[in-house]
């Protein structure tokens, strides 16, 4: 059988992977903990539950405009008035079937082959694949200095006349990693200058701890919408974990909507609007769901620095928001994708190796479920990797006797 090369490219998702495993090994009784998956295990908000059950009830489910619902579009301008400071019209917004769509379809509309978008690592695993699926070159920008926050003369070093664009994520997945104001602001700035596209990718860009702001980079900026380098990129499957409504949207300026429209139209059709109703009554509801879910991620994250402390020979960044953690276990193991497996096996926990997020040696910790999720899954970690943990511990009902070191 012959397939295209160009999609036989393409790495399997590891996220996704993972999971299945984890999912066979639970039907056949085993007690895994998942700490790989990045999704929040809230109940979907009430408002979007009534919202969506009343778009079914009332039997109107057929196609909707490329480009979201009229009155979807009228939340997001309105969340984006409110959260960004910025006003837009309804043609500087599309929605799509998740952010994932939404970046796919930005590059797929900005790229001609062998242009090139940066990204920073540690980066989300698919920002490098979408690049290539459109043709284009991915650029990595590695932080020197071994923290998860780049220089901006490394980034700067990294452009070239067949940059496109720079693609910005702040809060990070996977590291929880907040850019501070200057960097943004620098970004920002270089864009305009040099004709390039500032992707940010926001879809975390209120689940930050301890007082700490991802602030937007509208807020460095004078120009309008219509005028702008910037894309915002976001959705309502983390905020308000709603992750199966696969519901995002991007604002930009007008001719790259009309372009995404173009391929919305050519491909998926459109959004679903019982999905779209359900998003537009998480935005439009008691935005008090967003500040519980948040509390609830941030006492988890400071669950996982308490356990992480007791942690012999692990080296942690502090995560500032998202619910991911991105320890370095290379004074256990070298090679990340055998960290995972090695856990997975021997104290049923899944992880994601860092190795897919540009970042060998460490490994992704979602912290998004509950603490004792979090606690559990640490102990067995560290049970696993830490000669000097105790060497027996209880797995499910079965007790376990660490025989390999």
């Amino acid at each position: 059988m012959k397939l295209s090369k160009l999609a036989s490219d393409i790495a399997e998702s590891p996220t996704f992977a993972l999971n299945e495993e984890a999912r066979q090994l639970k039907q056949r009784g085993e007690a895994v903990i998942n700490l790989g998956i990045g999704e929040p295990k809230n109940k979907t908000p009430i408002s979007a539950v009534l919202a969506s059950g009343a778009r079914l009830s009332s039997g109107e489910v057929k196609y909707t405009p490329p480009d979201g619902l009229p009155s979807m579009k009228k939340a997001v301008i309105r969340y984006t008035e409110e959260n960004y400071d910025r006003l837009v019209s309804p043609d500087n917004v599309i929605v799509t079937n998740g952010a994932k769509q939404s970046l796919f379809n930005i590059f797929y509309s900005i790229l001609n082959p062998q242009d090139e978008a940066i990204i920073i690592a540690p980066y989300w695993v698919s920002y490098p694949e979408m690049i290539k699926m459109c043709m284009g070159i991915p650029v990595v920008v590695t932080p020197e200095d071994g923290t998860f926050t780049p220089r901006f003369e490394e980034i700067e070093r990294a452009v070239t006349s067949s940059t496109r664009a720079i693609v910005v994520n702040s809060p990070n997945n996977p590291s929880g990693a907040i850019y501070p104001d200057e960097l943004i602001a620098k970004i920002a700035d270089l864009c305009k200058k040099k004709g390039i596209f500032m992707i940010c990718d926001d879809i975390y860009h209120k689940l930050t701890f301890d007082g700490n702001v991802a602030t937007p980079a509208y807020a460095f900026t004078k120009d309008d919408i219509e005028n702008s380098n910037i894309i915002v990129v976001n959705g309502v499957a983390k905020l308000y974990g709603m992750t199966g409504f696969r519901v995002g949207w991007v604002v930009a300026p007008r001719e790259l909507i009309r372009v995404m429209t173009n391929v919305i139209a050519q491909t998926t059709s459109c959004v679903s609007p019982i999905a779209q109703a359900a998003a537009e009554g998480a935005l439009n509801g008691l935005q008090s769901v967003v500040e519980s879910l948040r509390l609830q991620i941030e006492n988890n994250r400071n669950v996982l620095l308490q356990e992480m402390k007791s942690f012999k020979g692990a080296r942690l960044i502090e995560p500032q928001g998202t619910f991911y953690a991105l320890p370095d276990l290379r004074a256990f193991k070298d090679n990340s994708v055998d960290a995972s497996r090695f856990l997975l096996k021997k104290a049923l926990v899944v992880t994601v190796p860092g190795k897919e997020f540009g970042m060998e040696g460490h490994i992704r910790i979602s912290f998004a479920g509950s603490a004792t999720e979090v606690t559990e899954g640490l102990a067995r970690i560290r049970w696993a990797l830490d000669p000097t943990s105790p060497s027996e511990i209880y797995i499910g009902d079965k007790k376990m006797t660490r025989d390999w070191m």
